[in-house]
């Protein structure tokens, strides 16, 4: 079962103008139900762009798109997705409550059952005692762990989220990635995850799709099968190796087609 395909989806900015910029070219990719999947690159070689194509908040100028079996504007419409930024993006006046029932309201759900979804996926995330307080009162990380609650309450079957723990220090970066990992292993949420990092993108992931420099497209896709994640995970030879891998790709060194990194 797929939850994403890309084929030949390519994102001109500006065309025919003489500031023309071909952000993407030729992407084919397929997400499959339940798969984590980060796409890692050099600044501006289209990663977030490629997010917010399957998000459809911009559209592609060719190719085909399509989320959960539809085209990706009628994903858009029948909420088939959540989204989270590296901004948590809540709004100050609504309470943590009410910051996560936000997609139900604006689905039209009944107050009880909107009220019931949102404590279910504040206690998901572990804030479920914060419901009442307002973003300004939490940390960095309790805001993103809120964000991600949000992006869950309407049970997309696909989550895209774009650098979100990039502002966080790295203690909080590290226990919010087990904190992904676990909700995304209970809800049977696919993911598709922009990063910088290289052990984060390794660390989180299945597969790790490397992206060239612009005009961005897909240079090389690392498989990894580390097993359940643990704090042992990231003193595993076969996580460093993961790294090593991916490096080489973003370097453009020759990568041996080899099978998956697994941990031993």
């Amino acid at each position: 079962m797929t939850s994403v395909v890309l084929e030949g989806v390519s994102k001109v900015f500006n065309a025919g103008r003489a500031d023309e910029v071909t952000a993407l070219t030729g992407v084919d990719l397929t997400v499959a139900r339940g798969e984590f999947v980060s796409l890692i690159g050099p600044s501006g070689c289209g990663k977030s762009t490629l997010l917010r194509l399957v998000g459809d908040l911009i559209q592609p100028t060719s190719g085909a798109i399509t989320v959960a079996g539809k085209s990706a504007r009628t994903a858009r419409v029948d909420q088939e997705y959540g989204i989270a930024f590296q901004q948590a993006g809540l709004f100050d006046w609504r309470t943590v409550q009410r910051n996560v029932e936000l997609p139900l309201e604006l689905r039209g759900s009944p107050r009880q059952e909107r009220h019931d979804r949102a404590r279910e996926m504040l206690d998901l995330v572990g804030l479920a005692e914060f419901a009442g307080h307002y973003p300004a009162q939490l940390s960095g990380g309790m805001q993103q762990r809120v964000a991600i609650a949000r992006a869950l309450a309407v049970h997309p079957p696909l989550l895209l989220m774009d650098e979100p723990f990039g502002a966080l220090d790295e203690m909080t970066r590290e226990r919010l990635q087990d904190e992904l990992l676990r909700i995304c292993a209970s809800t049977g949420t696919s993911t598709i995850f922009v990063t910088h990092s290289i052990p984060e993108a390794v660390y989180l992931s299945d597969r790790v799709v490397v992206m060239s420099a612009r005009p961005g497209r897909i240079t090389e896709v690392v498989p990894v099968d580390l097993g359940p994640r643990t704090e042992a995970t990231r003193q595993s030879p076969g996580f460093f190796a993961g790294i090593t891998k991916v490096r080489k790709a973003l370097r453009g060194d020759p990568v041996p087609a080899a099978e998956p990194l697994v941990a031993p």
